[in-house]
């Protein structure tokens, strides 16, 4: 199962409201809504790893292990401009989806100079579609501006072919996001320099792309985006950059579309998740910056955990929590 999930079961989740454990909101148009309830975390779970600052973090699960992709860089480069000229793109894995992640590899490092991804590899989303695993990224090279382009493997593992050549979305593209139709479809989203949001596709992951939606959602910045599909709409979960849809900065929101290009709107209600990870012994944390935000769905398409990357008291990583989906009657509007 990808992370993207293009065969998520909706059966098992006829419509999907994600809101905090406290309280819970139906969506209008369903019979049912959904609370989502996230649990409490270990305080030595999650992936990190001393004398790095990671970030980012996109899991999937092969073969009962999960394997998380996350970005590092130095400590001594500080947080987060270093990642700019040292963030280089790694694989952890556990046990289960909460680790503590124990660190595997360098996937995507620097490389000879004349190529677009020399300097460093950021931003890693990882897929599956038919028999090939597909890691997109950002990177840079001599140039002065970020772009997008993936790698590409037969075994989680790797070994990790690199594409040579950056898809061409001009001259600043990072945060790439995608959703994998059943025929090998791909939608992909990201973000330039300004935080406009564009959607591009293409009939598989080789291209070629066509940018379809220039202004996905032109009423605040986002950033950070994650795309799901269920019940035959498609769902994004991602960074409110500047709160301009849930009244707080970088809090993560949840909007829906028809089609996944145009016509985004908020879901109900919108919050996602606020910056607060509570631990087993009860006491919890509020971060200075929760991103990132990315699903871990099950081979059954059952969404399991949230993966999040945080800053708190200068030390970074990236958290899992679990996220347990009950049925909720809707209450009639009288």
């Amino acid at each position: 199962m990808t992370n993207a999930s293009s065969k998520l079961s909706c059966s098992l989740i006829p419509f999907l409201v994600l809101i905090f454990c406290s309280y819970s909101v139906a969506f209008s148009q369903d019979q049912f809504g959904y609370l989502i309830k996230t649990g409490s975390v270990p305080k030595d779970s999650g992936f990190r790893m001393k004398d790095w600052f990671i970030w980012c973090g996109s899991a999937i699960e092969v073969d009962g292990t999960c394997h998380l992709f996350a970005s590092r860089w130095p400590k001594s480069t500080h947080f987060p401009e270093g990642y700019m000229t040292h963030s280089e793109i790694v694989r952890a894995t556990a046990d289960n989806p909460l680790g503590p992640f124990t660190f595997q590899e360098v996937v995507l490092g620097k490389r000879e100079p004349q190529y677009w991804d020399a300097i460093m590899t950021h931003n890693p989303s990882i897929y599956k579609t038919g028999d090939t695993y597909v890691l997109y990224y950002n990177a840079r090279g001599n140039a002065p501006y970020r772009q997008i382009g993936y790698a590409t493997a037969r075994s989680i593992t790797g070994p990790w072919i690199r594409n040579d050549h950056p898809i061409d979305f001009g001259r600043d593209a990072n945060n790439p996001t995608a959703f994998f139709e059943p025929d090998g479809s791909v939608k992909l989203m990201w973000r330039d320099r300004t935080l406009g949001i564009y959607m591009a596709t293409a009939p598989s992951y080789k291209g070629p792309y066509t940018i379809v939606n220039n202004n996905v959602w032109p009423h605040c910045k986002l950033e950070d985006f994650y795309l799901f599909k269920c019940d035959g709409k498609y769902h994004m979960v991602c960074e409110d950059n500047v709160g301009g849809i849930s009244g707080h900065d970088r809090w993560g929101v949840h909007l829906t579309s028809d089609d996944g290009i145009k016509d985004w709107h908020p879901a109900e209600p919108v919050v996602f998740y606020n910056h607060t990870i509570t631990w087993l012994d009860g006491t919890s944390i509020d971060c200075q910056r929760r991103e990132r935000p990315q699903l871990l769905i099950d081979e059954t398409g059952k969404i399991t955990h949230l993966f999040t990357s945080v800053l708190f008291q200068g030390e970074t990583w990236n958290q899992a929590v679990p996220i347990s989906l009950i049925r909720e009657p809707k209450t009639p509007p009288y």
